[in-house]
């Protein structure tokens, strides 16, 4: 599935819930799924920057995919994160590097989030993007 089509049912799921409080408690749900980072890979060099809360994301590849890990010491920061993660793990680099992230705006994520929650957000999406460069520099 391409990184537009993920993001497309990401919308179509988020259209569904009537109000902000029904898609907070789906974001919350989506963090319980999210992939978890391995432990040895909490270390400084992988926590987002610009986040209120702790988030560690770990990326690899596998094949030419780049598969992302993720936690969060926060119950709403690990959902964001989950989404994004959905999005673009197990996508090629060059794919994570082409894609937008109109699909965030689409949802009303942002508009719905604290100042510092959306610093965050912003961050998190730089970070997943700057491994893909890595990993596409690499090839």
């Amino acid at each position: 599935m391409s990184i537009k089509e993920i993001q497309d049912e990401i919308v179509d799921e988020f259209s569904m819930f009537d109000d902000w409080m029904q898609r907070y408690e789906y974001i919350i749900e989506l963090g319980k799924s999210l992939p978890l980072i391995e432990e040895q890979y909490k270390t400084d060099d992988n926590i987002i920057q610009g986040c209120q809360s702790k988030v560690w994301v770990h990326a690899e590849l596998d094949g030419d995919k780049v598969v992302f890990t993720a936690d969060s010491d926060a119950i709403l920061t690990k959902g964001i994160i989950a989404i994004l993660i959905r999005a673009f793990s197990n996508q090629k680099a060059s794919a994570i590097l082409e894609a937008n992230t109109d699909f965030i705006d689409e949802i009303g994520l942002k508009e719905h989030l604290s100042p510092t929650r959306a610093n965050g957000l912003v961050s998190m999406i730089k970070k997943l993007k700057m491994y893909a460069l890595a990993f596409n520099a690499k090839n």
